[in-house]
């Protein structure tokens, strides 16, 4: 048994029925010229010859004596294809508007715990595209506990080839199965294993703290020599107190289990074009078309804060070369200026803290523990997340921040999927008790993919603030021309 970190485990202590944590994505395709049939049918045989190519989806969970410690994951003896790979035929006229609507529906429920915690959905009936060609779609879960973006992107090479003709691949190596314990094994041995995990986290902290030490030395050694740059201290006093604590907005609410999506494009070439011209990151471009956005939504609403929205923005900690299948990631705490009217203001305000954040995670990120051990973990935090959703207390407290917003790179050029090109990638993500909007992007060929997801109780009109995006970044381009001019 392969047993998951803390981190890894964390989201499955944070599941409810109210707020499951799996991440999902909505793939387009336009099928070959003159397809006929059922694409499901053709995908299905496709992937059932490709699964064993990411290693999680033949794993499933298993819990340790008296769930005691963090759960692993072990072998199936055989998959549920019937289960993992299933199909819905949309109504006429086949709109985007109804897939939104589908992907809503389907990702507000949880996946079943007793098999590997993945299940793809082909999406048949759409609407043909405006030149005739035939349309299909496919909503792909992955629960969270076992991947994170970089490892996602593992799914994407078994699923995705570079040309419309499949690429060769050997076929899944036959492995005997081991001998299964006994009922008395298993829970001699799980003992065993909860007591020696507990006593290795707490040694490895130990081990920890002379490194820790060094690095402070060194710290204070290159700071007295000047040598450091920007100390910590400086560069807290830089960070925007209004980081600390988001305002209340409609959305900070505690979760039902309805769900809203909408799915949004924008040009690459127009987010690399503005942040060329500014000098600003790309990531600092998504954030200030988000923005952007929210400020004429909730003006609008007449809900517009005076104090800016705080957004929690997820920074990879994976080192190049990494790609195992688990999650390895901390975050930035970034007020996105939402109060600010002018575009381009927004966008400077928005870099000038994304930078400092920067600075201050790759100061702290060897401090950052990749794993932890808490005796009872999964009874503890498990029934802690519950109360908070049951007492409704997200509806009343102060929140940390407002929002989750996640940009990620994707690949540059076409791919295609048994034949059919790939013509989008949108995301599909999590919200939580307090944090009732999840904007993830994904970059593919010269497209920007917008998924925002909300609760349905938070965000009932979604598709209102998504179309906003294209008026943000349109603002973005004007107020560039007139720097130019």
């Amino acid at each position: 048994m392969q047993q998951l970190s803390g981190i890894d485990a964390s989201f499955l202590y944070l599941e409810t029925d109210r707020t499951p944590m799996h991440v999902a994505g909505l793939t387009l395709y336009e099928l070959p010229e003159g397809f006929k049939g059922s694409f499901y049918d053709h995908f299905r045989t496709f992937f059932e010859g490709r699964v064993h190519l990411v290693p999680i989806f033949n794993r499933k969970l298993a819990r340790t004596v008296f769930e005691l410690d963090h759960p692993g994951w072990v072998e199936v003896d055989d998959l549920d294809f019937d289960y993992h790979i299933t199909s819905v035929k949309l109504n006429k006229p086949g709109s985007m508007e109804q897939v939104e609507e589908f992907v809503a529906e389907i990702h507000a429920k949880p996946l079943d715990r007793k098999k590997p915690l993945w299940q793809f959905v082909v999406i048949e009936g759409m609407a043909d595209a405006e030149d005739g060609t035939r349309r299909a779609g496919l909503y792909s879960k992955v629960h969270h506990a076992a991947i994170d973006g970089g490892a996602g992107m593992l799914i994407a090479q078994a699923l995705y080839d570079f040309t419309p003709v499949p690429r060769d691949v050997a076929p899944a190596v036959e492995v005997k199965p081991a001998r299964k314990p006994t009922l008395t094994e298993r829970g001699i041995l799980g003992v065993h294993d909860v007591v020696a995990n507990v006593v290795t986290q707490q040694l490895k902290a130990w081990e920890a703290v002379p490194k820790m030490m060094d690095q402070m030395l060194d710290g204070a050694e290159r700071l007295a020599s000047g040598n450091l740059g920007k100390d910590i201290t400086d560069l807290a006093s830089k960070l925007d107190p209004n980081a600390i604590g988001a305002p209340k907005v409609p959305f900070s609410v505690t979760m039902g289990k309805g769900r809203t999506y909408a799915a949004r494009t924008v040009r690459l070439t127009d987010v690399k074009a503005i942040a060329k011209a500014t000098g600003t990151k790309l990531n600092d471009v998504v954030m200030a078309i988000c923005s952007g956005a929210l400020h004429h939504y909730l003006k609008d609403k007449k809900k517009l804060p005076t104090k800016p929205l705080v957004a929690f923005v997820p920074v990879s900690t994976r080192e190049a070369g990494n790609d195992d299948m688990n999650n390895q990631v901390a975050g930035m705490n970034i007020p996105i200026a939402t109060q600010i009217a002018d575009p381009m203001d927004r966008l400077r305000a928005i870099a000038d803290q994304s930078g400092i954040q920067k600075e201050v995670v790759n100061a702290v990120k060897p401090m950052i523990p990749a794993d932890y051990t808490v005796l009872g973990a999964p009874h503890l935090v498990s029934a802690l997340v519950e109360l908070y959703g049951q007492t409704q207390l997200a509806d009343v407290v102060p929140q940390a921040v407002n929002l989750c917003i996640s940009n990620t790179m994707g690949p540059p050029f076409p791919m295609y999927c048994t034949g059919a090109k790939v013509t989008h990638l949108y995301p599909v993500s999590i919200v939580t008790h307090g944090v009732g909007l999840n904007i993830t992007v994904q970059s593919y060929c010269d497209s920007m993919d917008f998924g925002l997801v909300g609760g349905r109780r938070a965000m009932p009109d979604i598709a209102d603030l998504a179309d906003l995006l294209q008026v943000s970044l349109d603002e973005l381009k004007d107020a560039v021309a007139k720097q130019a001019a």
